[in-house]
Order: structure tokens, then sequence, then C-alpha cells
């Protein structure tokens, strides 16, 4: 059983991968977010400083994949919101049943997102275009639903290898 787990932990460099460019993407999204809101407070007050209609609806989007993109490296790092005041309380054997719960559900909840959310990226956001930018499709409002479910995907698939494995090999959390 010992050489299956480490067959299988040769493939955690792509989870670490794909965890440094969700985190890459988001630290780029906030610097894009951050310039542009700076750019468009200071054309509101420095006459020479154009303040460009599209910022707004720019800097909204950016913000909708930073919080999506976030909650999927917060399943990575197991610093997702949660209940923890009765663990100290209950039987380690409960706790690790309730986390692998809470995973699946996350997981179930990730498939939706993708499913969903490709639906309304590829239905409303289809037939949509950005207010101040017509001809910019409404998709990419729509679309960091789906990407961020495949990234949760990824990581949840992560966790609930490494409650298997815990399970598996006897270790303690």
């Amino acid at each position: 059983m010992s050489s299956l787990f480490q067959t299988i932990d040769k493939i955690k460099p792509v989870y670490d991968k794909t965890y440094e460019f969700v985190l890459f993407l988001c630290k780029m999204l906030l610097t894009v977010d951050i310039l542009i809101t700076c750019m468009a407070v200071a054309g509101r007050y420095v006459p020479f400083i154009p303040d460009p209609a599209w910022s707004e609806e720019v800097v909204l989007t950016c913000m909708a994949y930073m919080a999506v993109l976030s909650a999927a490296l917060a399943i990575r790092r197991n610093a997702h919101i949660r209940m923890t005041a009765f663990d100290i309380y209950l039987p380690k054997t409960v706790v690790r049943a309730l986390d692998i719960l809470s995973d699946v559900a996350v997981l179930a909840l990730a498939v939706i997102m993708i499913t969903v959310g490709w639906k309304y990226a590829n239905g409303i956001g289809s037939k949509g275009t950005y207010v101040s930018m017509p001809w910019l499709s409404r998709f990419w409002m729509y679309f960091p639903v789906p990407l961020a479910g495949v990234a949760m995907v990824i990581f949840e698939l992560e966790a609930l290898y490494n409650h298997v494995k815990a399970i598996c090999m006897g270790e303690e959390e």
C-alpha cells in the first residue's frame, strides 16, 4: 500500500504548480485592480489623467476572479472557514469523518460551479457585452465561476487523497 501512495505522491508537483499559477494569477489581478482604481480616482481629480469609462467594470470583474480563485487557494491550504469549536471534544475518527464529509460537499459544490457556471458563461455571458466596452463579451464576467470550480476540484481531490492516505497509513493529524 505504501508503494501505491509513493507512486501517487509523484504528482504532488502538479498540485504545487497549479497552486503557484492560481496564486500568481490572483497577484496579477490584484495589481491590475489597484492600478486601474488609482488611475480612475486620480482621473477624477487631476485634469490631465483620464478617467476611463471602463474602469469600474474591469475592476469589478478582476475582483470576481480574485474572490473565487482565492477560495480555491484556501482549500489547498485548508484555511477555509469552518466550525472547529467542538473538535477537541470529539474523537479523532469523528473529526476526520466530518472533514471528509465537508471536503466531499465542497467537491460537489465545485462540480456544480463548473457545470452551472459554464452554462451561464456560454448562455447569458455570450449574449451580452460590457456597457463601456461593447466589443468585449460578458462571457469574461461569468467565466471565473467555472474556472475556480476547476481549481477547487483539483485541490479537493488532493485533500481527499491526503485523508485516504492518512487513514491507510495510520497517521494522526
